[in-house]
């Protein structure tokens, strides 16, 4: 199942989309979810053409938890090597922002990257989950940028500010509760040109193991999205520009980057 979040003609509303997304769009129904989508969904029996409707980000999370250095060759571009465990911090909740949505440019950082990652939701409470058991927890799959302004992550020493700002985290286009994330192919592309491409199948730990080490931390809510890392091949966005992050079978996740004004 694809669950989205939508804009119609009503406010806003969770739905799923049927028949799979990848049908044309004018073939495609955004069907009512009553209240959320978490656990077995209820239908209000409320439909809208796709074309009526708009993809917003596919949840409002709690709480962002992202991890660094999670790819190998990630991590050497950055000038280190790779971790042994994993290396978690936090992006607000004032971050998220869905598809087609603008990434402003914060006039006070002169370096803004793109960093193409897998993201897991969280599909119920957890806490100390064992990593054999990560993916029952989980809700499904969508696509994230963990936009991060590169100049001031490196004048700070850590990272709240540099990754903090509004729209720093497109989310989207929906989430896919079938996807098995083990081996999917990622790739972010800049003006349609393609500045990172490799798999989550070199993810140094993986979703279940992710899931246990931040659970042991802190107590994971319904909508809690973790962003898994981001391989090489980040780099700047400019104003203009168009950035697109796609991952086998959740789509591509696509926003223009503006200046701030």
């Amino acid at each position: 199942m694809r669950l989205a979040r939508v804009a119609h003609s009503d406010g806003v509303s969770f739905v799923a989309l049927e028949p799979d997304p990848s049908a044309p769009r004018e073939k495609i129904l955004a069907v009512e979810i009553d209240q959320h989508p978490f656990g077995e969904p209820t239908y209000t029996g409320r439909t809208w053409p796709m074309a009526d409707v708009r993809l917003l980000a596919p949840i409002l999370p709690t709480k962002v938890i992202c991890v660094g250095k999670n790819y190998a060759e990630h991590a050497r571009e950055m000038g280190g090597e790779p971790p042994e465990n994993p290396v978690i911090f936090m992006k607000p909740s004032t971050t998220v922002t869905g598809p087609n949505a603008p990434i402003k440019l914060p006039a006070n950082s002169e370096r803004v990257d793109f960093e193409g990652e897998l993201a897991a939701v969280v599909g119920q409470p957890c806490k100390n989950v064992p990593a054999a058991r990560g993916g029952e927890v989980l809700l499904g799959y969508t696509i994230a940028n963990d936009v991060t302004a590169r100049d001031q992550q490196q004048a700070d020493g850590q990272w709240t500010r540099a990754k903090g700002y509004d729209t720093f985290c497109p989310l989207g286009p929906w989430i896919d509760t079938e996807v098995t994330p083990n081996d999917l192919a990622l790739r972010t592309e800049l003006d349609g040109e393609v500045k990172q491409e490799s798999r989550t199948s070199l993810l140094l730990h993986d979703v279940g193991s992710l899931v246990a080490w931040i659970s042991r931390v802190m107590t994971l809510l319904p909508g809690d999205v973790i962003l898994t890392g981001t391989p090489a091949g980040v780099g700047p966005m400019q104003d203009g520009q168009t950035v697109s992050v796609s991952i086998d079978g959740l789509g591509a996740l696509t926003n223009p980057i503006q200046a701030e004004r």
